[in-house]
């Protein structure tokens, strides 16, 4: 019909979202779940009876997987919450730049710059001083909803 060439901009995550619904009374403890806009793995669930108004509901704990905040929901147990995708990938550590930034090597042999430094005092500290003493260490990278951050290091030898 048209001549034209049609350009479009590649997303990874081809429009998918970033949560997905799930009923309230069926999230465990150790599961996730969004507690006012962020991702938090739950820590404790507690249930109440149905009352006057007819709706049992859940009262969860969770900690949000990138501050450590604790956060508290209440919901019927009928109600859907949202439930955020979490991934973890392991990378391989290439470099610590000046400025905070980590450089990652990809499984496909690609290089990852856009990572900052874990803001945890004690996991920073394994990375700078098992990256000083030129060991060959394995990152997990947690990732949900379009944040990322550092979440466990793997020590896996001398290069």
């Amino acid at each position: 019909m048209s001549d034209e060439e049609h350009h479009f901009e590649s997303k990874a995550d081809a429009g998918a979202s970033k949560t997905f619904p799930q009923q309230a009374g069926t999230i465990r403890k150790n599961g996730y779940i969004v507690i006012k806009g962020r991702p938090c793995k739950v820590v404790e669930v507690s249930t109440s009876k149905t009352g006057k108004h007819g709706h049992a509901k859940c009262h969860f704990v969770a900690i949000d997987i990138f501050t450590a905040k604790k956060l508290e929901d209440i919901v019927p147990s009928s109600h859907n919450c949202d439930v955020p995708h979490v991934n973890r990938t392991d990378y391989q550590l290439i470099d610590i730049s000046e400025d905070g930034f980590i450089s990652l090597l990809t499984d496909s042999g690609n290089t990852k710059d856009d990572l900052r430094l874990p803001s945890d005092e004690s996991l920073l500290s394994q990375i700078k001083d098992g990256f000083a003493e030129g060991k060959d260490l394995i990152v997990t990278v947690m990732s949900s909803m379009g944040e990322e951050q550092i979440c466990a290091l793997k020590d896996i030898g001398p290069k």
